[in-house]
């Protein structure tokens, strides 16, 4: 038996158990940094598959390193378990999570005998757009000894490299003065309408900003009643651009227009956040290539997608990782339009037949396409030697 099929009959011993792992995360969606219920059941699989398992790592209780095999070449599998308020698993989050857990316990079973050290790195906190967990785990050393990394995530059709582009959250905060709307508007500090004015600011800036940027947000607080001049007025906004370097252009000239909102009404103004933004993703092209040759054993092609292969997508803390080390970060069809990521359909998709045939095809993918990198000479002394 070669070391492929090897990889596949381990994995077919556990096909079951992780589909089942992948329904269960998502009837229990948690959000970023209170993944308790995900991050455990996920680390007890991986214990219960003979890895090592250390748990809350890095002084993030729910994040994890799980380690099996000694081999040379040392990849990581990230998994991202974390939900979106209101929508859940509207990102299909309890893939990527089974997936990574059947792609590492396949890869494991031949991993010693091909020269192989493989990972699950628990990644909490993808979604909440500033200091995500891969961010953290990349400063406090999780990644380190790790030669390449990878992951697959859902979508509605299959995608070897999506541009996905860099990304910054922050928070705005106003502080005006309360007065009586009606009988003594004049004392009053209007912080609504300084937020306001600053999104109108952003809307006319638009015109004279890249395709590419992306600029947009949600007011988190407008007021306390209709009848009280608003003291006090918050929003959460999200900037992107294709790259880090774009990112910082783009950035204080936002940060402008709020400021702006401040001047034209008095109100005192504070961002806070934005400090650790996510990266743009770059894909690997040798990592890609395995992967694609393996998806395209499993039957799952990459279709032309026209303006879809240079349209931005979205935003991850994997640019990060991938910025550290060689990493692949593929999409993988669910069969959803016309629901697409972020939408309570999506969610509804992300159990069904298809997307359990996705978790079953991007392990496979992803533990096959290690033991290529583990077999191939090349590749290996490629990411063997690349400065750490």
């Amino acid at each position: 038996m070669d070391t492929k099929s090897g990889a596949r009959e381990r994995f077919d011993e556990l096909r079951s158990d992780l589909i089942a792992l992948s329904h269960r995360i998502h009837a229990y969606p948690e959000l970023g940094f209170e993944e308790e219920k995900s991050a455990a059941w996920i680390e007890e699989s991986l214990d219960a598959a003979g890895f090592a398992v250390e748990r809350g790592v890095c002084d993030l209780p729910t994040a994890f390193i799980a380690r099996a095999g000694s081999g040379p070449l040392h990849v990581a599998i990230c998994a991202e378990y974390d939900a979106l308020p209101g929508i859940g698993h509207a990102c299909g989050h309890n893939i990527i999570a089974a997936s990574a857990v059947g792609a590492a316990i396949a890869a494991a079973k031949v991993a010693d005998e091909v020269g192989l050290t493989v990972s699950v790195i628990g990644t909490p906190a993808e979604e909440v757009g500033n200091a995500g967990g891969k961010i953290l785990l990349l400063e406090r050393g999780a990644f380190r000894g790790v030669h390449a990394a990878m992951m697959v995530h859902p979508a509605p059709f299959d995608m070897l490299a999506a541009k996905i582009i860099a990304a910054s959250m922050f928070e705005v905060h106003y502080t005006g003065k309360e007065s009586h709307a009606s009988a003594f508007p004049e004392l009053g500090v209007n912080a609504a309408d300084a937020l306001t004015v600053a999104q109108t600011a952003i809307g006319l800036m638009r015109q004279h900003i890249r395709p590419t940027d992306r600029i947009h947000g949600i007011v988190t607080k407008g007021g306390d009643a209709p009848n009280v001049v608003p003291a006090h007025t918050s929003a959460k906004y999200i900037i992107r651009s294709e790259s880090l370097e774009q990112l910082d252009e783009l950035r204080p000239r936002v940060h402008r227009c709020f400021e702006a909102g401040a001047l034209a009404t008095g109100a005192r103004f504070e961002i806070t956040g934005g400090d650790k933004p996510y990266a743009e993703m770059h894909h690997d092209a040798t990592i890609a290539a395995f992967y694609r040759r393996n998806s395209e054993e499993l039957g799952r092609g990459f279709p032309n997608l026209g303006e879809w292969e240079t349209r931005p997508t979205g935003s991850t803390d994997m640019g990060n990782v991938s910025r550290a080390m060689p990493s692949i970060h593929p999409m993988i069809g669910i069969d959803s339009l016309p629901a697409v990521n972020h939408q309570p359909e999506f969610a509804a998709h992300c159990i069904t037949p298809a997307a359990d045939k996705a978790l079953v095809d991007g392990a496979l993918a992803m533990a096959w396409t290690a033991i290529d990198l583990a077999l191939d000479e090349d590749a290996q002394r490629k990411l063997t030697t690349q400065p750490s």
